[in-house]
């Protein structure tokens, strides 16, 4: 019977769109090849189809004082309008770059603009519910990263929390709009400070290697079935 019943949870999810709105992570950082990535694993194992949506460098807030790197500051909000609109399913998957290099102010639950990290976050959630009211919206929080407790940046710049904070914004944000949520950071078992777990799944401290992309993979499938 458990047989069927993960039968037809699998069935189900054949032939859906999802499109992953992400960062370096999502557009593969640290794989070996492309089809390596957790969105390919997903289609090539589940006849899912993925859209990959992942710039590197890219950040949930507007930044303030441009990037020498033009890329990094396609900020998530600008981009919802590059998602296909034939989605079944929107997952974000970003925070980590706005704790690493992003200089926008925390703020709090009451701003709505995209020049603090929350009100970031509302105008991006709100977009996405605007734009695809019949779709899945979830959202994926940061990993853990060995500088997350740091409170200055590469370039001695004071950060305006450590990661844990913009961790607990972002779920503090999903869940005022009732969006599903897929806590990595607390249950991924991914924790690069753990020499061993470093070396199998994380080697640079951020970016999970093919066998953490699988760990991924999974983690995603596992939560998407019970949707």
């Amino acid at each position: 019977m458990r047989k069927k019943k993960e039968d037809n949870e699998f069935m189900e999810m054949l032939g859906q769109k999802i499109d992953f709105l992400g960062d370096s992570i999502t557009e593969g950082h640290g794989t070996s090849d492309m089809n390596r990535r957790f969105t390919e694993l997903l289609s090539s194992e589940y006849g899912i189809l993925t859209v990959n949506h992942g710039i590197s460098g890219t950040r949930i807030a507007r930044q303030r004082v441009p990037s020498d790197e033009p890329r990094f500051d396609l900020d998530f909000c600008s981009r919802v309008p590059e998602l296909d609109s034939d989605a079944d399913v929107i997952m974000v998957f970003g925070g980590t770059n706005d704790f690493g290099h992003g200089d926008a102010p925390m703020g709090n639950m009451n701003d709505r603009t995209p020049d603090t990290f929350y009100g970031a976050l509302h105008t991006l959630y709100a977009s996405l519910i605007t734009r695809f009211p019949n779709a899945l919206i979830a959202v994926m929080t940061p990993l853990h990263r060995l500088t997350e407790d740091e409170i200055y940046d590469e370039n001695g710049r004071k950060r305006a929390g450590v990661l844990l904070d913009y961790v607990n914004a972002i779920r503090q944000v999903a869940e005022f709009y009732s969006l599903p949520i897929l806590d990595l950071y607390r249950e991924s078992g991914l924790q690069p400070r753990v020499p061993a777990i470093q070396e199998m799944y994380i080697p640079d401290g951020l970016h999970p290697n093919d066998a953490g992309h699988e760990i991924l993979k999974n983690l995603i499938y596992s939560f998407l079935k019970n949707r």
